[in-house]
């Protein structure tokens, strides 16, 4: 077993014991599971040159002897696959998925396999700080005295893969998952802590609708970079997997520029109906509401209503309540699930149907959206333009979140799932 911190600055010695230089650097293949020393940096006479590994005889904390007394002095130029690290990984941050955060890598440890040495975990406990200060062994002596414990805490490699655009930070994968598994409020704590550019390299490592939901739950100012740091067409393929109200919001932030293009690139729909939500002012019913609701004719019957629904497949924020209107999308009533489910198939829903539903006008305040729904006990509220066309709900989580201040707000339980949905008017 070899720390890298042991092995940096050692000297490097040839067959005749001469010494030649400093151990500068390790390189190794990435690719594998652990990924092999492919050569090691070594600096002498104020410049780096590369030695492959077949020329070392043995590499320890004392250092490197050679097995040849002839190098190649040529200026070492780094291969694509490969990684240095020391300069590549040392000091630099890694997401450990388990724990939900971002840590610092302290050193890494060196096992032989098979015979060959290979990269085997990452160190980002305490110890490998006291190691690479040179006082580990004091500091172990006074902690047993003390009868506490220097914290050793280790990564294995085979759970790291380098992210995208910065060899220099890496991902904790979980084992037999993956990042679209986390809850989208612990992805976005864990995207918030990383630099800009490799925020960009999670979310491309997601699926729309993953990233969609992670982006979701992150500060504005972060969706706003990682927004504009993304191709306009990943952008406005994320943007369509949103909340249109959420979309909307997000979209408004941007700046003139990338607002024009990524609206330019999203599905003609899609993008009207996030236009048409950043119309209305940020602090009214029109402002908060979502567009994606169930909505049926007051025609159908009961059975009708239930086949309807298979076929649209809705997935909105909430289908506890289908909407009824009329041939003109004004709203005439309101069911709720329950009722529709226990009705007879044949029976008409404006027979049974809530004739007068509570609904607010789109330019309502957000002080009367949550009055409305703390006092009827609503899931949701529909909102409704000046002559009573069905435009949005307020869902009973988005009309809370007027009452709170934006840190507190990633941290309250969403009560519907995210997702696009349907709206059948």
């Amino acid at each position: 077993m070899l720390y890298l911190s042991q092995a940096i600055g050692r000297p490097v010695r040839d067959t005749l014991g001469e010494t030649i230089g400093k151990v500068a650097d390790l390189i190794v293949a990435i690719g594998d599971s652990y990924p092999p020393v492919t050569g090691i940096v070594v600096t002498t006479n104020g410049r780096e040159i590369f030695l492959q590994w077949t020329a070392v005889s043995s590499l320890d904390a004392s250092g490197a002897i050679l097995s040849t007394t002839a190098i190649d002095i040529a200026k070492f130029h780094q291969r694509p696959n490969e990684i240095r690290l020391k300069l590549d990984l040392m000091d630099r941050q890694i997401v450990d998925i388990d724990g939900r955060k971002v840590v610092r890598v302290n050193d890494l440890r060196l096992d032989e396999v098979e015979g060959a040495l290979h990269l085997v975990a990452v160190d980002v406990g305490a110890s490998g700080l006291l190691r690479r200060l040179g006082i580990e062994g004091p500091w172990q002596t006074l902690a047993r005295g003390l009868r506490r414990e220097v914290p050793e805490r280790y990564i294995d490699w085979e759970d790291v893969d380098p992210v995208e655009r910065s060899i220099a930070s890496v991902k904790l994968r979980v084992p037999h998952q993956g990042l679209a598994e986390l809850h989208p409020a612990d992805l976005a704590t864990i995207i918030d802590q990383l630099s800009r550019s490799d925020r960009v390299g999670v979310i491309a490592s997601l699926d729309d609708e993953a990233a969609a939901d992670a982006i979701g739950e992150m500060e504005p100012e972060t969706q706003v970079d990682i927004l504009e740091d993304l191709e306009p067409e990943r952008a406005a393929d994320i943007l369509e997997e949103m909340d249109p109200d959420e979309a909307a919001d997000l979209v408004a932030d941007l700046s003139d520029e990338s607002r024009e293009e990524i609206l330019g690139l999203m599905e003609r729909d899609e993008a009207e109906e996030v236009e048409e939500l950043m119309a209305y002012a940020e602090d009214s019913a029109g402002g908060i509401m979502t567009t994606e609701f169930v909505a049926v004719p007051a025609t159908l019957t009961a059975g009708q209503t239930i086949d309807r629904l298979r076929d649209l497949e809705p997935d909105v924020e909430t289908i506890y309540y289908v909407y009824v209107t009329d041939t003109d999308d004004r709203l005439v009533g309101v069911l709720s699930l329950r009722d529709l489910i226990v009705a007879k198939p044949e029976t008409v829903i404006s027979t049974f149907m809530y004739a007068e539903p509570v609904a607010l006008r789109t330019d309502a305040s957000e002080e009367e959206v949550t009055e409305v729904v703390a006092r009827y006990n609503l899931l949701a509220v529909p909102v409704v333009d000046s002559e009573g066309r069905l435009e949005g709900i307020v869902t009973v989580d988005d009309a809370m979140d007027t009452l709170l201040p934006q840190p507190t707000r990633r941290h309250m339980p969403r009560l519907f799932s995210r997702g696009s949905g349907s709206s059948d008017r």
